[in-house]
């Protein structure tokens, strides 16, 4: 299943959206503000970019059906491999978002595009639980509480700049 997203940070370069996003501080702070229950981020810087690994542990926002699988809580581990500026000062990462334990992940590309005085994030990745008859159902909600975790993030890093 495909998962697009977008999100403005107004007022904000590509290298401030960047440093938030990068920063270990504010990711370990977004996860707390999240009401994840466990969690360890990690940023290693690589180059002109940087490794965000974050994992984390939080309630299985998902349907009865679902939490009959996964239990009420999930433990997640979402990876994102910053490049360096492109000749434009953009940036983009290769993401991966897994239920560690499930057949499920989502893989992507995420991009900070400025645009402005702003900068656009967008999400683009496939949604993929591994489930004989049962995987495109649970789909749409793993790509929703992806969502819903990108949105919190996204304002709260809002709050920041």
């Amino acid at each position: 299943m495909k998962l697009t997203e977008s999100f403005s940070y107004s007022g904000a370069d590509v290298e401030a959206v960047y440093a938030l996003i990068t920063d270990q501080a504010f990711r370990t702070e977004s996860c707390a503000n999240q009401g994840s229950m466990d969690y360890e981020v990690t940023v290693e810087p690589a180059g002109d970019g940087a490794t965000v690994t974050v994992v984390r542990t939080q309630e299985a926002d998902m349907p009865d059906f679902v939490k009959k699988l996964t239990g009420n809580t999930v433990k997640v581990k979402q990876t994102e491999v910053w490049s360096g500026p492109d000749a434009s000062g953009n940036r983009s990462a290769d993401v991966k978002v897994s239920i560690i334990g499930q057949p499920a992940e989502m893989t992507g590309q995420a991009n900070l595009v400025a645009n402005g005085s702003t900068t656009d994030f967008t999400l683009n990745g496939d949604v993929k639980v591994s489930i004989p008859f049962i995987g495109k159902k649970i789909e749409p909600e793993v790509a929703k509480a992806i969502r819903s975790s990108l949105r919190e993030e996204v304002e709260y890093g809002q709050t920041r700049l």
